[in-house]
């Protein structure tokens, strides 16, 4: 009788456990869920509120505003449209502390395992500024084309927004999406205005977002649009010249800083010759060895900024 006592007692805690595991299991994914539909309802909000300020002409920097930049003009929120800045940047703090984690665990100091989550981040940053220069050269590439596209139609204020809607099946994205939502949107509320003002915004390039607003602008006041899209195209030729230029000038300033770093190296590698300590202890070992690499990775990091700074 003892062991059927012992047995059953055994049972009732496991299904007790099992029951309270189970609750638990619930519980926690009642929390995902309920904090998934507090982010999906902020960006919802947020949205609306943004697109009340667009009409008003009236824009609001925070870190919202810019993560959203980011997403949509390195093309992210388009190939995921779930993504929204909330679970962005919720995602990329539990993947900085996952990689916190797993470098504690691997090498067991503080330094290296900030070091290594700061390389993820830098890392990531270069990710998504290159997306975005991959955009905005797609966006360079298009733009003469969908102007000449325009200049073929005997544009009115009325059909413009149905007339992007026919260019952009010859363009690529993120030029497509852009004008397309455009075209659905103005179809589906009839507000040509806000819909040319809403396709500014998607596109991350000068000149489009003057294309689209100077739309805007002439359509309310029904001006010549076919003479608007004239002086945008020689408007655009001229800025393609004066791009060629920039781009000449980051190429040389690209091999200055590969003279740069070789002389570097090569003048590291002589050093590390003539003196018995090794010079790559002293520069990862000592504080003025720690200055003069800093001062390096400055001067890069200077170069990026320039290079990924090229498209604004």
């Amino acid at each position: 009788m003892i062991i059927y006592a012992w047995i059953f007692c055994l049972i009732f805690m496991g299904f007790l456990l099992l029951f309270g595991q189970m609750t638990w299991l619930k519980k926690v994914q009642e929390l995902l869920r309920r904090t998934e539909e507090g982010m999906d309802q902020a960006s919802h909000l947020r949205a609306l509120d943004n697109r009340h300020r667009l009409m008003e002409l009236r824009q609001r920097n925070s870190i919202w505003r810019c993560m959203e930049d980011t997403l949509r003009y390195s093309g992210l929120s388009r190939r995921f449209p779930g993504c929204t800045a909330e679970k962005w940047i919720a995602g990329n703090l539990l993947m900085y502390a996952g990689v916190f984690c797993i470098a504690q665990v691997a090498g067991g100091k503080v330094t290296v395992s900030v070091a290594v989550t700061v390389s993820v981040a830098v890392m990531e940053w270069m990710v998504m500024n290159t997306l975005r220069f991959l955009e905005f050269r797609s966006v360079n590439e298009d733009l003469l084309k969908c102007l000449n596209f325009l200049g073929n139609y005997s544009l009115t204020a009325g059909e413009i927004t149905s007339v992007l809607g026919q260019v952009s099946k010859y363009m690529e994205e993120p030029l497509r999406s852009a004008m397309e939502e455009c075209a659905y949107e103005a179809q589906i509320t009839g507000d040509h205005s806000t819909a040319l003002l809403t396709m500014a915004e998607k596109v991350e390039h000068p000149k489009f977002k003057e294309l689209a607003r100077n739309l805007e602008i002439s359509i309310r006041y029904m001006a010549d649009l076919t003479t608007l899209v004239d002086s945008s195209r020689r408007s655009v030729r001229e800025y393609l010249r004066t791009e060629e230029e920039r781009k000449g000038m980051l190429r040389e300033a690209a091999i200055n800083m590969g003279l740069l770093a070789a002389m570097s190296i090569f003048a590291l590698l002589t050093v590390d010759r003539l003196i018995d300590e090794s010079v790559w202890k002293i520069l990862l070992q000592t504080l003025p060895g720690h200055l003069a690499a800093g001062s390096y990775v400055g001067i890069f990091f200077l170069f990026l900024r320039k290079v990924y700074g090229f498209r604004r």
